[in-house]
């Protein structure tokens, strides 16, 4: 796969653009966050 055909996605929490990586190849469709940061950043669900 040559890296100008790599599929890309926009980040959830900082909407800027991430390309597909090798470690990301068997969960690409979930993946919703560029960085480790915005992982953690991300808004929680509410407690009860």
């Amino acid at each position: 796969m040559k890296k100008q055909h790599l599929p890309s996605k926009l980040c959830v929490v900082c909407n800027r653009p991430f390309s597909w990586r090798k470690r990301w190849a068997r969960c690409w469709e979930q993946v919703l966050y560029c960085s480790q940061r915005c992982r953690r950043s991300a808004p929680r669900g509410k407690a009860q």
